[in-house]
């Protein structure tokens, strides 16, 4: 029995590969480019009444200039509980309570600041590229196996090869400008 190559053979590499992507876009956007953003606050979730709930969930996020967020919970009780979640997810900003909503102010960041959160982005970029040629060198073990087994001739697993090095070097590259653009931002005044 042999196996055809065909771009359906090529399809689960791909989607993990945009997975990863996906995975690095979100891991920006858990970095702090001295503007409000309220994606910062998506990883942050708040005891409501006994079940950890995401903060979008129990409270209106608004920013209502480019260097703050207001954080109005539906409940004003929740107010204590939002202030401690915040606290506790260690955002580097001071949550100010006036009693009907929550407000986080972003300080510009310093020189030395940018510099360092640019080396995480950097560090989130290379863990991404690790991740692509992870899965490149599985699609690559698969395909070894089924030609070592006379499923596919050698030829055609050269042929696969090639194919997953393009796509693997397309992701590679994308990445890339995807770092590019966060630092580019990151070092923005």
């Amino acid at each position: 029995m042999s196996i055809e190559i065909t771009k359906a053979s090529y399809k689960p590499y791909e989607d993990k590969m945009k997975s990863s992507l996906s995975v690095l876009e979100s891991n920006f956007n858990t970095i702090r480019a001295g503007r409000a953003n309220p994606k910062l606050l998506d990883g942050i979730s708040v005891n409501y009444y006994g079940v950890d709930t995401p903060l979008q969930q129990v409270a209106n996020v608004q920013v209502p200039e480019a260097r703050s967020i207001t954080i109005t919970p539906w409940e004003t009780k929740m107010l204590s509980d939002i202030e401690r979640a915040i606290q506790a997810a260690n955002l580097g900003i001071n949550p100010l309570n006036d009693g009907k909503c929550i407000r986080l102010n972003f300080p510009p960041l310093t020189e030395d600041r940018r510099r360092e959160l640019t080396k995480d982005v950097s560090k989130f970029g290379e863990e991404a590229k690790i991740a692509i040629r992870q899965i490149r060198r599985e699609a690559l073990e698969q395909y070894k196996a089924y030609e070592k087994d006379s499923q596919i001739s050698e030829d055609e697993y050269r042929i696969f090869e090639e194919e997953v090095q393009k796509l693997t070097d397309t992701y590679v590259e994308k990445i890339d400008e995807a770092v590019e653009r966060k630092n580019k931002d990151v070092m923005e005044l």
